[in-house]
């Protein structure tokens, strides 16, 4: 897992250990196991947030653990063009490579620990491709891809990218050095990751040496994920289990704390955890395919502009409108 690591975690700046008398743990409230689907033009993904009330994942909508998959040459696969609106795709690379193209001309390729944060706003319409070299090789593909939302005054945004390079994540330690700490936006202990965000979040990448510990300051006024992409180990202050392709849900307090099992699988050297949480929008949702909105009516406005052309035009450099979907 090759997401960004150092030589020396000891000269990474490090989060200091939350004073227990002046803090609050927070719980573990639900551990659920993701259920595997495949997405796109066939690529398996786990699907983190199933069974989880969306009020707990608010303003977060939906997430993909995609693969951990080692494919044979000609098999990687993508998605083909499809459409989004009134909210935020947040693809996080940790092996391999993806391509995208958009309607609007932007893009590019995400690699090994880059993140690519594309605000659909409005409407896009955009790709996602591993690039043809590794469709000829095969190889390692291994990532995530979150939905955030957006709320009701940003959804009519006009379509960004933020391109976040492995090389701009902020590294920390955990006090002890038994963690690395990638923070891709928000802020842990006062330092801050590279993501602009349109409301309060925090995402993190750690992963936790076998019998280490980390606990972490978390805002109170946010909610707090943690999704196992690898590896094995316990959450919150009764250790709960949390094995591989599991999400915990905490409930309110100010620390949250992982602990990595003394012995890890073959295929993980460490406890590899997707930490996120942010400020509840607190607005209505209503999603349906590739579109979040606030209202049914809105849904409908969406798939109406989307057929009528006005998400944007496939360049004919790619595959003609017929290969639009909305399903991704």
């Amino acid at each position: 897992m090759p997401a960004v690591t150092v030589d020396n975690i000891l000269a990474l700046p490090r989060v200091d250990i939350p004073d227990p008398s002046a803090t609050t743990p927070r719980p573990v409230i639900s551990v659920t196991t993701a259920p595997t689907g495949y997405e796109g033009e066939g690529f398996p993904v786990r699907r983190a947030f199933a069974g989880v009330e969306i009020s707990a994942l608010d303003p977060f909508i939906h997430m993909d653990q995609m693969g951990e998959v080692h494919y044979a040459p000609g098999e990687p696969k993508g998605t083909p063009w499809h459409p989004h609106r009134g909210f935020e795709t947040v693809t996080y690379m940790i092996d391999g490579q993806m391509e995208h193209s958009d309607s609007h001309g932007g893009g590019g390729l995400i690699t090994n620990g880059d993140t690519q944060w594309m605000t659909a706003g409005s409407g896009i319409l955009h790709i996602e491709t591993p690039p043809e070299h590794l469709v000829a090789s095969g190889g390692l593909f291994h990532g995530v891809q979150l939905w955030v939302n957006l709320p009701r005054a940003d959804k009519f945004l006009e379509p960004k990218y933020q391109d976040i390079r492995a090389s701009n994540v902020a590294l920390l330690s955990s006090a002890d050095g038994g963690a690395l700490i990638r923070v891709i936006a928000g802020d842990i202990d006062g330092h801050a990751g590279p993501g602009s965000t349109h409301t309060p979040i925090t995402l993190v990448h750690a992963s936790i040496s076998p019998g280490a510990s980390v606990t972490l300051p978390w805002r109170p006024q946010f909610n707090a994920l943690v999704y196992s992409l690898g590896g094995s180990g316990t959450v919150g202050p009764n250790a709960q289990p949390l094995r591989d392709g599991q999400l915990a849900v905490f409930g309110h307090g100010d620390t949250i704390t992982i602990t990595a099992d003394a012995k890890q699988d073959s295929r993980h050297e460490n406890l590899e955890v997707f930490i996120l949480g942010g400020q509840p929008i607190r607005e209505p949702v209503a999603m349906y395919g590739p579109f979040v909105m606030n209202s049914k009516q809105e849904l409908i406005e969406a798939f109406e502009d989307f057929q009528a052309g006005r998400l944007g035009t496939i360049p004919t450099a790619h595959a003609d409108v017929s290969g639009a979907t909305p399903d991704a």
